[in-house]
């Protein structure tokens, strides 16, 4: 009587390929992750009166404010210039995630 249904002696030949290379993929997103999450990022407003620093994790590293800048009357105009760079900052982190992992169908 034959057997129907399920594999004698473990997974096939291609199933086990497939998940070795599902196992590799998954180890060269967390090593991506990981030096995304490290790597710092740098963005600018105003000609250079904004600086802005975050790593890859969103994590904030500085703000550089020229004192030039600082207009007690035009308080609006700084604002706007943070919000420039924290801006570009962050597109700087999605767009290099997206090349890290976009090539393996991810997306951070």
């Amino acid at each position: 009587m034959a057997r129907r249904g399920g594999f004698a002696g473990g997974m096939p030949g291609n199933m086990n390929n497939l998940m070795k290379q599902a196992q590799r993929m998954q180890r060269q997103m967390e090593e991506n992750k990981k030096a995304l999450d490290e790597k710092e990022f740098k963005a600018t407003a105003g000609g250079g009166a904004v600086e802005v620093v975050m790593t890859g994790a969103h994590e904030m590293k500085a703000i550089t404010i020229d004192p030039d800048a600082v207009d007690p009357d035009d308080v609006e105009t700084l604002q706007d210039m943070i919000i420039v760079a924290v801006n570009d900052v962050l597109g700087q982190i999605t767009e290099e995630s997206g090349k890290l992992m976009g090539g393996m169908g991810m997306g951070f």
